[in-house]
């Protein structure tokens, strides 16, 4: 005899830590199959919840998509705090986009976000000021008189290495080497003492 499944009704609205559950299995969807495969119904069936169950912590997908968000930032900002100076922490950056894909790609797509959200902008702000701090680290002399303009430099360079690394277009010019090694020694071409 075959147990019948639970129906969504019958399914607990409890679980250990709902909240962290659904944003695991979030992040893996958008890593396998991107935000558009993502459904708050799939997400409960994976916890094991009814379907109205993720809706308490997240309301609805556009507000998981930006808890997503903002714990990206917030990690992207703790990894940047602990760089050395502004070559250590484009490496960082760069590292944080292939440790955390979905994250990345997730915070960059405003489209799917509320950006107003509280917790979304405190996290994205801090993240800017950990970059503009690196940025400033570097005399004038190496970065050029502009600090803002110095900033869009470097995060273009490592949020465009890190875009074209994570989408498989950098497979051939990379190869087998270190990427974190290959993003520092390009900043190096743009970002050092005494340059012209």
């Amino acid at each position: 005899m075959n147990p019948v499944p639970p129906s969504d009704s019958a399914r607990p609205y409890h679980h250990g830590d709902l909240r962290r559950a659904i944003l695991g299995a979030a992040l893996d969807v958008i890593a396998a199959e991107g935000p558009a495969a993502l459904s708050l119904r799939d997400l409960a069936r994976r916890a094991g919840v009814s379907h109205a169950a993720p809706a308490h912590h997240f309301k609805d997908r556009t507000g998981l998509l930006t808890a997503i968000a903002a714990e990206g930032y917030a990690l992207l900002a703790a990894a940047l705090d602990a760089a050395d100076d502004l070559r250590d922490a484009g490496v960082r950056y760069v590292r944080f986009a292939r440790e955390h894909p979905a994250h990345f790609q997730v915070m960059f797509s405003p489209q799917l976000l509320r950006g107003n959200d509280l917790e979304l902008t405190a996290a994205r702000a801090l993240a800017g000021e950990r970059l503009r701090a690196a940025v400033s680290s570097v005399p004038a002399e190496g970065r050029g008189d502009d600090a803002r303009l110095a900033g869009v430099a470097a995060w273009s360079l490592a949020h465009g290495f890190a875009t074209l690394l994570l989408s498989h277009n950098l497979d051939g010019p990379v190869g087998d080497q270190d990427p974190d090694e290959v993003f520092h020694a390009l900043t190096g071409m743009l970002f050092r003492p005494g340059r012209p």
